[in-house]
């Protein structure tokens, strides 16, 4: 019997794992494959989210975008088939399409009245100018309201005391502001006001009568001056001592406040006005009331 000591088997990795490593490598190969077959249906998914929109009410319609998918081959070469439209027994609410941006016409609306003011302001500027001897020795101030040019004639210059005839030496001033009348602008309001001292003699029975007798009679005057203004455009008002400018307990104020305001209305800013029947008392006589505006 030899001595020589036996061989024995090498120890290793056993046979069947070669074969499971072949089948998992097969099986994941396999997935691949099939993912890279796949391809999600975007018709049928908007066809869902549309469902689910009506389903919970959602009333504002927002633009469905695609989802992002990878690309392959089969996706390239084939389409997939368009669905056909169900009937659907279903009622839509009525709605505003939220999307709509109002900003826009919301800063037109401004700007067009920021042009009216700067217009306003402009011809304020020229009237000014060409009224700037008169507004120096105190006898017209102009300003501004909003969208209006105001105009104040006052008495000491333009009307004798208690009377509605204008002085001649201040026809050539009304002639002026009567080539300025802007031919775009609105109405042309001539306003007549008096202090708070009452009047009653042979021609004005009260303080109403003698501011609506002096704006008739610039208004009469800028008409006859103002070449291409349409005699409708004029409104012609009484308010006697009932808007003050400053306070009647002084002499100063007093003066103030015996004028005549020639308001150049621009654009759609027109005063609201009112016919007011002066009080049978006032008149103090049995005739009809005399009317005056507001």
């Amino acid at each position: 019997m030899s001595d020589a000591p036996q061989e024995t088997p090498d120890e290793g990795v056993p046979a069947w794992v070669m074969t499971f490593a072949d089948l998992m490598t097969l099986l994941m190969c396999f997935f691949v494959l099939l993912l890279s077959f796949s391809e999600m249906d975007i018709a049928k998914f908007k066809e869902l989210a549309g469902s689910m929109q009506d389903a919970f009410g959602v009333q504002s319609e927002v633009e469905v975008r695609t989802m992002p998918k990878g690309t392959s081959l089969i996706a390239r070469e084939f389409s997939p088939g368009k669905p056909e439209p169900t009937a659907l027994n279903m009622v839509r609410q009525f709605t505003i399409d939220s999307s709509e941006n109002t900003l826009d016409a919301l800063n037109r609306e401004e700007q067009d009245r920021e042009r009216e003011r700067e217009l306003t302001e402009d011809h304020a500027r020229r009237i000014r100018e060409a009224l700037k001897a008169e507004i120096d020795a105190g006898s017209v101030s102009v300003e501004t309201d909003g969208m209006k040019v105001i105009i104040h004639v006052l008495e000491n210059a333009s009307f004798d005391s208690g009377r509605a005839e204008i002085r001649p030496g201040f026809i050539p001033v009304l002639d002026k502001i009567a080539a300025l009348l802007d031919e775009n602008s609105g109405a042309i309001m001539v306003s007549g006001h008096t202090d708070d001292v009452p009047i009653s003699n042979e021609r004005f029975r009260s303080n109403w009568e003698l501011s609506t007798s002096r704006a008739v009679s610039v208004a009469h005057q800028l008409m006859q001056a103002a070449l291409g203004v349409e005699g409708d455009r004029f409104v012609v008002t009484g308010h006697a001592d009932t808007n003050p400018v400053a306070d009647n307990a002084t002499d100063e104020g007093r003066s103030k406040n015996r004028r005549v305001d020639i308001s150049i209305v621009r654009g759609n800013e027109l005063d609201v006005l009112r016919t007011v029947s002066i009080d049978d008392s006032m008149a103090n006589n049995t005739g009809p009331a005399e009317e005056a505006t507001e």
